[in-house]
């Protein structure tokens, strides 16, 4: 494979144009029906669909973005527990990269060990909010997962481990299980213990002094399931020491007990279902302090032309700096299938008093977002992702809109036939604020703009040839309307298997 970056010395792209190339080798080998062997050296993901943009303003954790490299993708169940102390994104630069994946009898088991130079962020985690930090050294990382059945249940133990080059290492075991207690009871739990060393890099974060650390993270649940009752219970408790550098666990430091109640029926007409229901969660830091709660009463449905969705009225509350904020609100998701033509679409969003967890305050406003596939043809299908959250304050006498942030996405796959496809993504971000009603400065506009063309054709069983184009764009300081390029990237890439 090659691939070809252009990135501007510091911002848009000008005369101090650097350019970059790279060549990679990825490996497969089955020596047998029930062990899989892959391997990669300088990886390059490229033909890999660009994430879809989250709104990150007001939100006290870092987000999660779903992982999408093939390499890291084999068996992706296996690694799937209660606690996500397995995140591969975390493994942001790998240079090579080997993993085996097999099964014995009802044993399953995968390993996994990769070298990883660089870049990105890691999440600081912590019980109110989380942290980053640049992952601005290289690293070494190995993560091991068996799991038994047990007829419909399971047990499995899961290991993790990251060495940093220069200093500091993270190692996570533990076990889990998943029990099916008859027809309609489920229980799922697990255990872990973290052991780590931060790095001593306090020029890039002020708290990596070397120091050692070390704590649990645990996760149980209950859940009943009969035709007409459901309710589930659960309890997390997390030490403040425990950190998962090879996971996404980004609060810790907390304890928190849940509960849910609903009564199905199925009455006649529009709606074939109805599901009254009402739950609770309630979220403490070891003192035993609030750090946030939330009753909801709601309903959920499905009726007539596949719609279905829940609404709930939620009583929350979140404690930040000593204040308590109280806010009151409504939150739905609805989904549909109405047609051929429209497949698939969903609106979800809350709308009322909303928390401003950056300055302390309440406020009010919402969240929409409406997503849609559309298939006008047997060979096109368009994805389109639309969202908007604001909040409205009062301060001090005067009104404004604190922020509108906005995202948009469009997507289109157009399949010729079997061995070729084309597609195309285009997506804008916008965040707009207004500086006075901030208690910390803040820009008043930013909005980014990133596109991918991809252009894939197979063509035999075996091999796969991929040609693409990217670009992305921002608004850099002096300038409020116009997105100056920040990168650019031509893809070439052939994917070739050998077979004895």
């Amino acid at each position: 494979m090659t691939n070809t970056k252009y990135y501007g010395a510091d911002g848009p792209l000008d005369d101090n144009t650097t350019t970059l190339g790279q060549v990679g080798l990825d490996a497969k080998w089955l020596p047998n029906a029930d062990t899989i062997f892959d391997a990669t050296i300088n990886p390059d993901f490229s033909q890999i669909e660009a994430d879809t943009a989250q709104i990150s303003v007001n939100e006290r954790f870092a987000l999660f973005y779903p992982e999408k490299r093939p390499f890291f993708l084999e068996h992706v169940d296996l690694l799937q527990t209660p606690i996500q102390a397995v995140y591969t994104r975390t493994i942001t630069q790998p240079l090579w990269g080997a993993r085996l994946t097999g099964k014995t009898g009802g044993t399953n088991y995968t390993a996994l060990v990769a070298s990883d130079e660089g870049g990105g962020t890691v999440i600081i985690p912590g019980p109110v909010f989380s942290e980053t930090a640049p992952q601005n050294y290289e690293s070494t990382v190995a993560i091991a997962r068996v799991r038994q059945d047990l007829g419909d249940s399971f047990a499995g133990v899961l290991a993790t481990g990251r060495v940093i080059k220069g200093g500091g290492y993270n190692a996570v075991v533990g076990g889990d299980f998943h029990w099916q207690a008859g027809e309609d009871d489920v229980v799922n739990g697990q255990y872990l213990y973290s052991f780590s060393q931060n790095p001593d890099r306090p020029d890039l974060y002020p708290l990596w002094l070397g120091q050692k650390q070390s704590g649990f993270g645990s996760d149980v649940e209950w859940v009943h399931s009969t035709s007409t009752w459901e309710w589930n219970l659960g309890y997390e408790d997390f030490a403040p020491g425990f950190l998962a550098d090879d996971g996404f666990v980004p609060q810790v430091g907390y304890r928190e007990g849940s509960a849910g109640l609903g009564y199905r029926f199925f009455p006649s007409g529009f709606f074939s279902r109805l599901r009254p229901l009402a739950g609770a969660n309630y979220q403490v830091d070891r003192e035993g302090d609030l750090i946030s709660r939330n009753y909801f009463p709601g309903i959920a449905f499905q009726a007539q032309w596949s719609l279905r969705g829940e609404i709930d009225y939620n009583f929350a509350a979140v404690r930040i700096a000593g204040q308590t904020l109280d806010f009151d609100g409504v939150s739905w998701n609805l989904q549909a299938s109405p047609s051929r033509f429209v497949p698939r679409i969903t609106f979800a969003g809350n709308w009322g008093e909303q928390p401003d967890v950056s300055n302390v305050r309440v406020g009010n406003g919402g969240t929409l977002t409406m997503t849609t596939t559309i298939r006008p043809t047997a060979h096109l299908a368009l994805d389109l992702i639309g969202e908007r959250q604001w909040i409205d304050e009062t301060v001090e006498g005067r009104e404004g809109r604190l922020f509108t942030a906005t995202v948009a996405r469009a997507k289109a796959i157009y399949v010729f036939n079997s061995r070729m496809f084309f597609r195309v993504i285009g997506q804008y971000i916008e965040t707009t604020r207004d500086p006075l009603l901030w208690t910390f400065p803040v820009l008043a506009k930013e909005s980014e703009f990133s596109g991918s063309a991809l252009f894939a054709y197979k063509l035999n069983w075996q091999t796969v040839l991929y040609v693409g184009y990217g670009d992305n764009r921002s608004l850099f300081e002096g300038s409020t309307t116009y997105l100056q390029p920040q990168n650019r990237q031509f893809l070439f890439k052939v994917s070739y298997a050998f077979q004895r």
